[in-house]
């Protein structure tokens, strides 16, 4: 009887021991891990991925470019991490927006475009120890050569001509010094342009209506032109049909002694104008009343001729 109150005594403080350890040996786990990740928070113990290099600043102010792949380890305190920089191809738009920025061509017109330029790192020491914030320097001279190319063109050819204008930008880009005599933009950030595209040029949508309603004028007042034409080339072809209908007419009255009954003459061409121009397409005829020059006579009948007249009314 006594010995199972002594095997029970044993197998609990069997039980209480494993759980002590277990314990301890997760107090120990939480501490090597919470140690590893305090170092690695501090990025004394850091990693250099393929296509990045990692920038470090020393002690003595020394910077010096890491592009190893793989874990590297620094001094605490006595290093820093300066930067990271990525050496694959990079994207800078213009404006540093995705969206159109506005411009001013030669002729003072306002245009919208956008335009993206495709980079790459070739000289990390360039690019990240001889220049500080390379990247807002570079965005700062790559607008302002776009802008020069572009607001020194005509509208046209900004809106018609868009792959020569690219064509010209990109080889200004690639090897057009930024100021006379000085680096160009490979040169002074040690990067490669490696493309530059042209996404967009348009108007402005207000100038877009306008241009639009000008051109609506413009038919209108070329229909109207035309109409016009079309009426005096009427005009002067019966015009002409009927100066020489008159000199026939002429002709035809004339007398042996080559003269012309000159008031018969002015009668019928008086009528004849009158029938050319007759507006009235009902049957109505228009009399010209010839003036001869002389007073017609004119007899009125007497009152006792009227009286009669009255009464049969």
């Amino acid at each position: 009887m006594a010995e199972k109150p002594q095997f029970t005594v044993l197998r609990r403080s069997f039980i209480l021991s494993v759980v002590r350890r277990l314990v301890a040996l997760i107090v120990v786990a939480g501490l090597v891990y919470g140690l590893v990740a305090g170092v690695y928070a501090t990025r004394t113990i850091f990693k250099v991925k393929m296509n990045y290099a990692v920038v470090l600043e020393k002690f003595g102010g020394i910077r010096e470019a890491v592009t190893e792949v793989g874990w590297h380890a620094r001094w605490p305190f006595f290093t820093k991490i300066e930067q990271k920089v990525t050496l694959m191809n990079q994207r800078l738009f213009l404006g540093g927006q995705l969206e159109p920025m506005r411009i001013i061509s030669q002729e003072n017109v306002a245009l919208w475009t956008s335009a993206v330029l495709t980079y790459r790192i070739r000289d990390l020491h360039t690019w990240a120890i001889e220049n500080l914030d390379p990247l807002s320097i570079l965005q700062g001279d790559y607008d302002g050569i776009v802008k020069d190319i572009l607001q020194a063109q005509e509208v046209d050819r900004l809106v018609s001509d868009r792959e020569s204008i690219k064509e010209e930008i990109f080889s200004a880009l690639k090897s057009r010094p930024i100021n006379e005599g000085g680096p160009t933009l490979e040169k002074k950030y040690g990067i490669e342009v490696v493309s530059f595209v042209l996404k967009e040029t348009r108007f402005g949508d207000k100038l877009v209506e306008a241009t639009e309603e000008k051109k609506r004028r413009e038919l209108i007042a070329e229909a109207e032109n035309y109409a016009a034409d079309q009426e005096a080339s009427r005009i002067r072809k019966l015009y002409a049909a009927y100066m020489e209908s008159i000199q026939q007419l002429q002709k035809a009255l004339g007398r042996p002694d080559h003269s012309t009954d000159q008031a018969l003459l002015e009668f019928l061409v008086q009528q004849k104008w009158a029938s050319a121009y007759e507006k009235n397409q009902a049957g109505q005829n228009t009399v010209v009343l010839q003036n001869t020059g002389a007073t017609p006579n004119l007899t009125l009948p007497s009152p006792s001729d009227m009286a009669p007249a009255a009464g049969r009314k």
